[in-house]
């Protein structure tokens, strides 16, 4: 069976100190169909650092995964969402959490950040903003 890394690549600083990070965010063993579901799921539902006046948010559609491109104020930011086939770990008990098994008993949602559990319209955009109701904002 095969497993893929569902990789993240994101831009963290800004002005100079401006540079892209990669993670693993998960793997998930079974098709590369599963995997891609997943990526997307995470793709649609992340939420960035920066910028953090976003003023148009882009998800674009690659062959092996997705881009996000969050545009701010004054400068835009990347973020690369790639499944990717595991070849090779060199600790496989460090691996990041295990989404999903191969093909068994029905999908069972995983668990997420209590910040990333929010009801979604059919796009991606939350149908909450995430402000609202908090007490702890003038």
């Amino acid at each position: 069976m095969t497993t893929w890394g569902l990789v993240i690549e994101t831009t963290v600083g800004v002005g100079e100190r401006k540079h892209t990070e990669a993670h693993v965010a998960a793997h998930v063993t079974g098709p590369r169909e599963e995997a891609l579901a997943e990526l997307e799921r995470r793709a649609r539902s992340h939420l960035p650092e920066h910028p953090r006046s976003p003023k148009r948010r882009r998800l674009l559609r690659q062959d092996d995964g997705f881009l996000l491109v969050i545009d701010g104020a004054w400068q835009s930011f990347v973020t690369r969402f790639t499944v990717a086939e595991l070849l090779e770990d060199s600790d496989p008990s460090a691996t990041p959490e295990l989404v999903v098994e191969a093909s068994s008993a029905p999908a069972v949602p995983t668990a997420e950040p209590v910040e990333q559990q929010v009801e979604r319209y059919a796009d991606g955009v939350p149908v909450k903003p995430r402000w609202l109701g908090r007490d702890d904002l003038p």
